[in-house]
């Protein structure tokens, strides 16, 4: 099976199909009663149900009981490779030339505090010869999102058709859109009704609203960022393995090949939060001069990519190809074009891409006030805690409270120090942007919370939480998972689903 999605996404040829089905269609309340009391849903019921969204044929409080009765009671793997499954089918599957199918990669983070990761990545990967047809999502939770970041830059659609995709990428080499009616609508339709029903962390609705995606966009390789930490949808270790165990289950099943690594998300990723400002860090990635820990992980998924799709012989070789698109430029420059291609006038993308500090802010615009907070003593900053900084910022507006609520794209956070350094009482440690009259006592409380300082030990850095395969260069931050016969050769056909998962530790 050459990454030839023919007989994947059919619902006929996945496992989980054969069993009894229901001569007539249940009412959605037997459904939703069904999964409450944990009984498992046929086939033929996920089925009903995700047509029935699509199709606009329930009420937004039947599907939030449906998602919250899935969260209370979860999903057995079968269940959850059908509701990706249809998710995926729920709308047009895309279609590439042949001679593209090796190359169609994408990766996936399951979301965290500054992850800006796949602004440098996209293009880092169309430097390198791959076909990057990212479905990126919105903000969840306190967590960022993709497209709510690039709509920052004006004029930037993130509503683009298959046709208007295809020339995309034969243009640039890759594009970042969202799930339009065409693509995955049962998606987009959950996808926002989670953030409102305190539904995000369901491991099942967060299988299949990745993987669904990807299968849509018919790739043949993708890496998953999955985080875990004080700042994660997952904050332990043990339940982000779940979670990556899942994505690369159900990843391998559908013929993809998959790989999960799992990174910490305890404090930001790099040193900029929020929409325009950490547009503003992407772009400083992309001329490789970012923040170690972004460069890190933007290379480190970029060379697992590379690796994967057969482009690099190891996922070190891959991540030493990554960072040469950022150090000549060639990754900048596609996403230069890639902003032009979706909407951005030339002008204004080529003043962001080549542009000084000041007339990128030209472009994206600033938040009407700044404060920056002192500390509170002397110390060694042992960590900056993540989610603090993003509960205010959400509260100042950069966060969702409800589907469809429009975002401050100018709110935002710029961290002044970084772990072991050594800090004075009273110097400035995190500069906040915000539009509004003034940041309260208690938002000023929750962020002084958010740093942690120590003695004047030098600081050690955090213990790995494992390391990934043998043929990697081993990142401190990360656990690897994929399964048994991930990688293939680029002429060979893509494995078959293994029957068990390894990890690397």
């Amino acid at each position: 099976m050459n990454g030839d999605f023919t007989g994947i996404l059919p619902r006929k040829a996945l496992p989980g199909n054969s069993g009894p089905g229901h001569q007539g269609k249940p009412s959605f309340p037997a459904l939703i009663r069904k999964k409450r009391d944990g009984e498992k849903l046929q086939d033929e019921e996920i089925r009903h149900f995700v047509r029935a969204v699509t199709r606009g044929g329930l009420q937004e409080g039947q599907m939030g009981a449906m998602l919250m009765a899935i969260r209370l009671r979860g999903m057995d793997p079968d269940e959850t490779l059908t509701l990706t499954r249809e998710m995926a089918v729920s709308g047009r599957v895309l279609e590439w030339p042949d001679g593209w199918q090796r190359l169609l990669v994408d990766k996936h983070s399951t979301g965290g505090v500054g992850d800006k990761v796949s602004l440098p990545l996209a293009p880092a990967l169309a430097a390198c010869g791959c076909k990057v047809p990212m479905i990126s999502g919105r903000g969840l939770g306190h967590t960022g999102g993709t497209l709510d970041k690039l709509e920052s830059v004006p004029g930037f659609d993130v509503s683009q058709s298959p046709e208007q995709m295809r020339r995309i990428l034969e243009q640039v080499g890759c594009c970042i859109v969202g799930q339009s009616e065409e693509l995955v609508p049962a998606d987009k339709v959950l996808y926002g009704l989670r953030d409102v029903t305190a539904t995000v962390d369901s491991l099942p609705l967060i299988t299949a609203s990745i993987l669904s995606k990807k299968a849509a966009e018919k790739v043949s390789a993708l890496v998953l960022d999955v985080k875990f930490g004080s700042a994660a949808l997952y904050t332990s270790l043990e339940s982000a393995r779940t979670l990556a165990q899942s994505l690369v289950s159900v990843g391998s099943r559908l013929g993809i090949c998959t790989v999960a690594m799992l990174s910490r998300m305890d404090g930001p990723l790099g040193q900029r939060v929020g929409h325009s400002l950490e547009v503003l860090e992407a772009l400083q990635c992309l001329e490789g001069r970012g923040p170690a820990d972004l460069q890190q992980l933007v290379t480190t998924l970029g060379g697992s990519l590379l690796w994967q799709c057969g482009e690099a012989g190891s996922v070190g070789q891959g991540a030493a190809r990554i960072a040469a698109t950022l150090a000549d430029g060639s990754a900048l420059g596609k996403f230069q074009a890639m902003l032009q291609a979706q909407g951005v006038e030339a002008g204004l993308a080529r003043a962001l891409c080549t542009g000084t500090e000041e007339q990128r802010y030209q472009v994206l615009g600033r938040a009407r006030a700044q404060e920056e907070l002192p500390a509170a003593q002397d110390g060694t900053v042992q960590r900056v805690e993540a989610l603090p900084i993003a509960q205010v910022l959400h509260e100042l507006g950069a966060g969702r409270t409800w589907k469809g609520q429009p975002i401050n794209h100018h709110v935002g956070a710029e961290l002044l120090v970084t772990v072991g350094q050594r800090v004075a009482k009273g110097s400035p440690w995190i500069r906040i942007h915000y539009d509004t009259p003034e940041l309260s006592n208690d938002q000023r409380r929750t962020l002084q919370g958010a740093l942690v300082l120590g003695g004047s030990e030098p600081f050690a850095g955090p213990l790995p939480a494992g390391s990934p395969q043998p043929h990697t260069n081993a990142a401190p931050w990360t656990l690897c998972l994929r399964d048994s016969a991930t990688r293939h050769h680029p002429s060979a056909p893509l494995p078959a689903p293994p029957p068990a998962l390894t990890t690397g530790q």
